[in-house]
């Protein structure tokens, strides 16, 4: 199995920016899709946003719209999360995961096998 790694959490004040980055081992697995997920203390891990490797193309849930953006190095085998104009309902543990088929919703958390540990957001002034 695939194991990612996730960097670039920390703290930031609202209205803030981070850029979360995410990368599997080289040549471990066929990449189809790979997202982003979080998870906040006392609440369902939810989707944030996905990528689809071969076109470059994304999805994002409502609330991050026009506010993250989410980009591929193919190269790196990499997928980042820039963040901008953060807000304290961003806190969350921030999660990679990848997909290597098609195989459901790429917003939907069960079709990812591979995951990373995490890497904590907290927004506060």
């Amino acid at each position: 199995q695939v194991e990612l790694v996730e960097s670039g959490g920390g703290l930031v004040q609202p209205g803030g920016s981070l850029r979360l980055s995410c990368r599997a081992p080289e040549g471990a697995n066929i990449v189809y899709s790979m997202a982003w997920f979080r998870q906040a203390p006392g609440k369902v891990r939810e989707f944030v946003a996905s990528i689809r490797w071969r076109d470059g193309t994304t999805d994002y849930e409502d609330s991050v719209k026009g506010r993250f953006r989410v980009s591929r190095d193919i190269a790196a085998r990499m997928v980042n999360l820039q963040m901008n104009s953060l807000h304290p309902d961003d806190t969350a543990r921030y999660y990679c995961a990848l997909k290597s088929r098609f195989d459901g919703r790429d917003d939907d958390q069960k079709t990812y096998p591979f995951w990373g540990q995490g890497t904590q957001v907290t927004v506060s002034s």
